[in-house]
């Protein structure tokens, strides 16, 4: 009985455990996205201008609306 009882509060441990950490690991990337979001307006205009290309608000605006609906 003594080592069923110390195999089952291990496993009980080991899924609070498992839980706890997946919990906080998300929560924690989750903060990471939103203080440094992946793309932004400054990374699009650096994108255009290596394409040669001068963008113009409209089309930032039109890109930056398309990555946040994907997200």
């Amino acid at each position: 009985m003594d080592i069923l009882s110390s195999i089952m509060y291990t496993l009980v441990g080991a899924i609070i455990g498992g839980l706890l950490g997946f919990y906080f690991t998300k929560k924690k990337f989750e903060k990471q996205l939103k203080e440094n979001p992946p793309i932004n307006e400054k990374m699009i205009r650096a994108m255009f201008l290596q394409m040669g290309r001068k963008p113009s608000e409209a089309q930032i605006r039109q890109i930056m609306k398309s990555v946040n609906q994907n997200r």
